[in-house]
């Protein structure tokens, strides 16, 4: 039987991964991957030499990219950039988010705009092109995300460029509630409005190759993986990846004018509140690198290692940390005593600072109103045994852990099957589930998360 194939981008911070998938059952028939340069910015045509040097796409009936979000891609009158695109995690904006927030106020970040900015976001790194070469912004002719660049150059560079509300939607000059781009956001930030992308429905197309393909909305990695997972209201996603990522699909809209939870646009039309940690699996190899063992080895001394850690409490701070937000902390141990300071201890205190970490971002999202019957665990850290088995308890939640993939970009072949169908909703495609974790109510994860608490309020006041 004949099978229609359709591709599903993700071009990432570190590289870009083409799967090719059936589209009736979601099925993965390949996967490919070509590295990106290290750094927190990159001239585009990187990512345009990392998607080509996986061979090209004629074999497929539709498409579509997820990408790293954020990122600024300013191109003059030619299509030409005018600087290396900013990334997401280059923070040289800084100064320019805090005089965005102070302009307009957190509270009217928040109610009018969905996010308020910090250095990550899309408007803050316009602010600081313009402050600081103004010889390149005033060639700047239209600006682009970089799902939004790829797009167009798959579909040939036409005139008007086109993106998805999930994307624009972490640019800080996109309205979530009001569905528009803001010009007098631009103006502050930029002092004009160059032009941008067209904002295409979830299912709608951007066009097509030159071989006929045709090309997809696209999306934001973040709502690519929701999509990828399949999620449903009362599911939220915790990945434990270089950073963390708490986020949840959701139909009402998010203001928190702490800036702590993104009131994000999903790729369905709906909502994808998120926060972020700085800190998360880097923790654990920061810990195996002290205790001299690989993360095998830590996995299975923080096995060994009493419930509760023997008493010792490790805020994994390392790094300093967005939620909450201290910039600039570093980690903290407490309980420390001759008799639990062995190697099992250690080790148990770093997995459950980690999850800790996490369940004070995840308490945040609960805070908001939004429903975390079940978490789902993703994420290379989520490959760790003891990671696994503590996520229930200290979460006090049902925890599925779906088998290791990459969601966005099967999230991202999902919106392509769904635009080439023509369908009102996206295809249904079953998602396993490699092991579920129930609490017990073990008394010790309450006295975990209890001490975490008291030790970063008298640590950091917070």
């Amino acid at each position: 039987m004949s099978r229609t194939v359709i591709a599903g981008i993700d071009s990432s911070t570190q590289s870009t991964k083409v799967l090719r998938v059936d589209a009736e059952t979601g099925e993965i028939l390949s996967k490919t991957s070509a590295p990106h340069p290290d750094g927190t910015s990159v001239n585009p045509e990187r990512w345009w030499e990392a998607l080509a040097s996986q061979g090209d796409l004629d074999d497929v009936a539709a498409l579509s990219v997820s990408a790293q979000q954020h990122g600024m891609v300013a191109l003059d009158a030619s299509g030409t950039p005018v600087h290396d695109a900013l990334l997401w995690n280059d923070t040289r904006s800084a100064p320019q988010a805090k005089a965005l927030r102070e302009a307009l106020g957190a509270e009217s970040w928040a109610r009018e705009i969905g996010i308020v900015p910090v250095p990550s976001f899309t408007v803050t790194k316009l602010a600081w092109l313009a402050e600081n070469h103004p010889e390149l912004a005033d060639r700047v002719d239209q600006v682009m995300l970089p799902h939004d660049w790829l797009t167009w150059r798959l579909a040939g560079r036409p005139e008007t460029a086109t993106t998805d509300r999930s994307d624009a939607s972490g640019t800080g000059y996109y309205s979530v509630p009001e569905g528009r781009y803001r010009d007098d956001i631009l103006r502050l930030a930029f002092g004009r409005s160059p032009r941008l992308p067209r904002v295409l429905a979830p299912a709608e197309a951007a066009g097509r190759t030159s071989s006929g393909a045709l090309i997809a909305a696209g999306c934001g990695d973040n709502a690519g993986a929701a999509l990828g997972l399949g999620l449903v209201p009362g599911e939220v996603v915790i990945s434990i990846g270089t950073s963390g990522t708490v986020f949840a699909p959701s139909a009402a809209r998010i203001q928190d004018p702490s800036g702590a939870v993104a009131g994000f646009a999903d790729a369905t039309g709906h909502n994808l509140p998120l926060l972020a940690t700085i800190n998360a699996a880097r923790t654990l190899s920061a810990s195996s690198r002290m205790l001299n063992v690989d993360l095998d080895e830590l996995d299975a001394l923080a096995s060994a290692g009493a419930p509760d850690a023997g008493g010792l409490t490790l805020i994994p701070y390392l790094d300093g940390e967005r939620t909450p937000d201290l910039p600039h902390a570093t980690g903290t141990m407490t309980g420390l005593t001759r008799a639990n300071l062995t190697p099992e201890n250690m080790a148990r205190a770093s997995v459950l600072g980690l999850l800790c970490t996490l369940s004070d971002a995840l308490e945040r999202l609960r805070a908001q109103g939004v429903s975390a019957k079940r978490i789902v665990l993703i994420g290379g850290g989520s490959m760790s045994r003891s990671v696994r088995r503590a996520a229930a308890e200290i979460f006090d939640t049902e925890v599925v852990v779906p088998p290791s993939a990459e969601y966005v970009a099967l999230g991202a072949a999902r919106q392509a099957a769904w635009a080439l169908s023509g369908a009102t909703e996206p295809p249904t495609w079953t998602r396993s589930t490699e092991q579920t974790y129930e609490p017990t109510g073990a008394s010790w994860a309450a006295e975990v998360r209890g001490r975490f608490t008291a030790a970063r309020i008298a640590t950091y006041g917070i």
